[in-house]
């Protein structure tokens, strides 16, 4: 049974006008995402990534080609529709976290419910944002304000967040941009975990190592897919978090 395509462009470009100038920010990308893949977009500042990021979560549009979403073309959409794709399509989790400070970490992950067409009470959004926090780890931290919580807590409440809405695809904007090693690598073990539960993950980072914990890397050059590859090492989140824990004893243990 063939595989079955959760994301496809077709020749998509993407053109600014700055003053005079045109800048092609994607010339001419083509290509197809699976359901179930984990895949790591990189690339160097200018690259085109987080244009193409952009595209892939219905931020912006492309200035030619299509984008069709779960066979839904979704280039020509009206703004409310897009923003309604977003909402129940799609997840994201951005680098900052953007966490509300002064609610707790289930307010902020039931707020995508609020302002979507869900007519939940308020015991059905408790009981559906405390579930979806302890399926990343977080039970027990429920009532915790983001300043109670370490760096790699406040992410999995992001993550908990974008996934409130069971989404086919969680966008990732440089997850661990923020975060130490072993954290980073605690974090790629959630999004594994996910991807191991059927989601679709796609990632942005200019770290070739959190690439390596994707199935699939894609590198961006000017605009274009440079290398489009399946990844031959994958790295495993537990067995990274375990050896960077070990390390960090060995220094603790080691003589002054």
């Amino acid at each position: 049974m063939a595989e079955q395509v959760v994301v496809r462009l077709e020749d998509v470009h993407k053109i600014y006008r700055t003053g005079e100038v045109d800048v092609h920010a994607v010339r001419g990308v083509s290509l197809e995402i699976g359901k179930g893949e984990f895949v790591a977009f990189m690339g160097s500042s200018g690259s085109g990534k987080s244009t193409l990021m952009n595209i892939l979560g219905c931020l912006d549009r492309p200035s030619r080609g299509r984008y069709l979403l779960d066979g839904i073309d979704v280039s020509g959409l009206a703004r409310d529709e897009l923003a309604d794709i977003r909402n129940h399509k799609l997840g994201f989790v951005f680098q900052s976290f953007n966490l509300l400070a002064r609610t707790s970490a289930r307010e902020n992950v039931e707020l995508p419910l609020l302002y979507g067409t869900h007519r939940l009470t308020s015991k059905e959004l408790t009981a559906r944002a405390d579930k979806v926090l302890e399926s990343v780890g977080l039970a027990g931290r429920e009532a915790h304000h983001p300043s109670q919580l370490s760096g790699g807590q406040q992410q999995r409440v992001a993550i908990a967040r974008a996934l409130i809405n069971e989404p086919e695809v969680v966008l990732a904007d440089e997850p661990t941009g923020n975060l130490d090693s072993r954290t980073s690598a605690e974090i790629m073990g959630v999004f594994q975990s996910l991807n191991e539960r059927g989601i679709t993950i796609i990632m942005v980072t200019h770290e070739a190592d959190i690439a390596s914990y994707a199935r699939r890397n894609i590198v961006m050059r000017d605009g274009l897919v440079q290398y489009d590859q399946p990844v031959k090492q994958r790295f495993s989140a537990a067995g990274e978090a375990r050896k960077l824990s070990d390390s960090v004893a060995l220094e603790v243990e080691a003589p002054t």
